[in-house]
């Protein structure tokens, strides 16, 4: 199973379809706090995600709780200022992929901790960043597919 990690997300409407795309993917969904999201049902189904309870979730109090649950674990980071173009890395069941905060992005010294590992998805027009729900299903979907996790025989 691929882990999904949300830094501090702020938009609940992204967490929820994160978390709709965890569901469909069948992978786990970890939210990094301190959180500053509304996540009672009233909201998450706001955010379009009437799936929450089939969702595998884990919240992390702080960044050091998260940190203390990925131990050795080497995390895909992606971010826009990324080394690795996002269908290059060889994704394998149990990676661990890390999405910023919408406004603030990851936090430096996580991007400096892991340098070779941090994704990027190609700007190619006058945009200053992507939709992070939408980043979130390419990256996934990627990591999906290279894993193996997806037959396509299950078509």
């Amino acid at each position: 199973m691929i882990h999904v990690a949300l830094y501090q997300p702020s938009i609940p409407p992204n967490t929820g379809n994160i978390g709709r795309q965890c569901v469909g993917m069948n992978m786990t969904l970890h939210l990094i706090g301190p959180l500053t999201i509304d996540l009672s049902a009233q909201a998450v189904k706001r955010a379009g995600l009437d799936y929450w309870p089939h969702l595998a979730l884990q919240k992390h109090e702080t960044p050091e709780s998260f940190l203390q649950w990925l131990g050795d674990r080497l995390p895909w980071l992606i971010t826009k200022h990324g080394t690795v173009r996002y269908d290059r890395p060889a994704y394998r069941d149990g990676d661990v992929l890390i999405f910023g905060n919408e406004i603030a992005g990851l936090p430096a010294d996580w991007l400096q901790r892991w340098p070779q590992r941090t994704v990027f998805i190609p700007m190619l027009g006058p945009v200053r960043s992507y939709n992070l729900a939408n980043s979130a299903a390419v990256i996934m979907a990627q990591a999906c597919l290279a894993s193996g996790m997806y037959d396509a025989g299950q078509a």
